[in-house]
């Protein structure tokens, strides 16, 4: 009888207790503070993905042992970041994309300009060299999303000229991190727009010699989808592996664009890691 009733007492109490609650996972943040999508001067900026947030992509707010003085900016190209400086050795820490033309400049200029959603045109050579896309914008580009220059854009001058080296925004934030075909810094729109706001004109702007970057960041590589990344074993050996990825994430890409070339302009030039990968 006792074991009958301690059988009894046991389905009660399970009947009373019910199903136990599955708990959920935490949910993936869509984008992180700051990088939200915004109205600003009239146009819609979208927000910006975490994928593209990942690995330090994020402005932050870091030590700085650099000697520049607060309210300058370092541009490092090898290690595609931008620093605006504070004061108390701290700096505000942005990730940049790097084009062509802002390989070609080392030293140190001004901000001599400052312009909210500006105007672009393309130069007498890009015309020449690819006339199927730039012939149509020869007239100059307002500003507006698919302007080349984004949300911002700061001007760098040297002895009182356009050095023709920008600092500006973009639409495209999947080449964030990455060195790209054309164009000079590259920023999210959304930290153009956060560093168009605290830099001054006339502030300094020195851009890092490879010395320089190794002295400071220390030595940078390319990993397989073209992402500056510290030069590491780990980063080398992972690269090996990586480029296999590489080479297949390519070969969907050109299936894709056989079977449907009109999303050729919808398409970023830069390769992204697939989910789950660091």
């Amino acid at each position: 009888m006792s074991r009958l009733l301690a059988l009894l007492a046991l389905l009660t109490l399970a009947a009373c207790g019910g199903t136990p609650p599955v708990e959920e996972p935490p949910a993936v943040p869509a984008t992180l503070p700051g990088y939200e999508a915004v109205t600003d001067e009239g146009f819609e900026i979208p927000a910006v993905s975490m994928e593209h947030l990942r690995n330090g992509q994020a402005r932050t707010e870091v030590d700085y042992a650099g000697d520049e003085k607060p309210g300058s900016i370092v541009v490092d190209t090898f290690a595609r970041r931008l620093y605006f400086i504070l004061p108390d050795h701290r700096a505000i820490r942005y990730a940049i994309a790097v084009g062509r033309e802002g390989l070609s400049f080392r030293g140190s200029g001004v901000i001599g300009r400052k312009e909210k959603w500006p105007s672009w045109t393309p130069t007498a050579n890009m015309i020449r060299t690819r006339p199927d896309l730039y012939a149509e914008y020869a007239g100059g580009l307002p500003g507006g999303l698919i302007n080349p220059l984004g949300a911002r854009a700061m001007y760098l001058y040297r002895g009182g000229k356009d050095s023709y080296f920008r600092i500006h925004g973009t639409i495209d934030n999947a080449s964030i991190g990455h060195a790209t075909s054309a164009g000079c810094i590259r920023l999210f729109n959304q930290d153009a727009i956060d560093l168009f706001d605290r830099v001054e004109m006339g502030a300094r702007v020195k851009v890092r010699s490879l010395e320089e970057s190794i002295e400071m960041e220390g030595p940078y590589m390319q990993d397989a989808w073209g992402r500056a990344v510290p030069d590491t074993p780990e980063n080398r050996a992972q690269l090996a592996a990586d480029l296999l990825i590489v080479e297949q994430q390519e070969a969907e890409r050109e299936a894709m664009l056989l079977e449907h070339p009109e999303l050729a302009d919808q398409m970023s030039e830069s390769l992204e890691p697939p989910p789950g990968h660091s």
